[in-house]
């Protein structure tokens, strides 16, 4: 597949939660963000589904790892509309709060580099893709906030890479979850079915390198692969 050439961003906010996903009721976040977590944030800056997806190249964590942990008041039930009786759609937040507990991460800041890849139904040129994204960073401009793995934590971010240097950690994160769907299936109906797709995560002196999504590094539903 073709793909743009890479970019870079500096992204950078006051908490991250990218959440594991067996802790989905109390939250608990792995200490480096997911490559889906980065590409839902590339995605909400700048995404066209029918012409490209987004594959993250690089993760480089620039703030020390830390976590903060605090309780947080949620909505344990889900509203869906009643066409038959609309008082049913109705949620009464007093009755249906409840209070969670959430260990996420606290002043977090990363250079991602990414490149476009390319879906056989586009017909113009990289360069295109990859000028219109520059100037929506430099504009600030985004299809919806960006976020650090939840909307509560909004993500700020500008373009290029920063003159920090990564942290001088380095650590075997074990099995990550690398996406919840399948990146080559864009066209999505009334209910997205997840497609979860996981991948050995090591950082090594505050650098991950993310595989793409194709490689036989990334295991996906029904599909062996070598880890070590």
């Amino acid at each position: 597949m073709r793909m743009t050439d890479p970019v870079t961003i500096t992204v950078w906010g006051d908490f991250a939660c990218w959440t594991k996903p067996e802790c989905k009721v109390e939250r608990l976040s792995y200490p480096v963000p997911t490559p889906g977590g980065v590409r839902g944030l590339l995605a909400s800056i700048y995404s066209k589904p029918t012409e490209f997806y987004w594959q993250v190249i690089r993760i480089e964590v620039l703030n020390p790892i830390r976590f903060i942990t605090f309780k947080r008041n949620e909505v344990k039930k889900k509203l869906s509309y009643n066409n038959s009786n609309p008082q049913k759609s109705c949620i009464f937040i007093e009755e249906e709060r409840t209070q969670r507990q959430s260990v996420v991460l606290k002043d977090v800041c990363y250079r991602i580099t990414a490149a476009m890849v390319l879906r056989p139904e586009f017909g113009g040129t990289p360069m295109q893709l990859y000028n219109q994204f520059e100037r929506r960073v430099k504009k600030g401009q985004n299809f919806v906030q960006p976020s650090m793995g939840t909307r509560e934590f909004p993500a700020y971010y500008e373009w290029g890479a920063t003159e920090q240097n990564p942290i001088n950690d380095s650590m075997d994160l074990g099995l990550m979850v690398y996406d919840v769907f399948n990146l080559h299936q864009w066209r999505v109906g009334k209910k997205a079915e997840p497609d979860v797709s996981l991948y050995h995560a090591r950082m090594e002196n505050g650098i991950i390198s993310v595989p793409p999504y194709d490689s036989a590094l990334v295991l996906k539903p029904g599909k062996e692969v070598n880890i070590c």
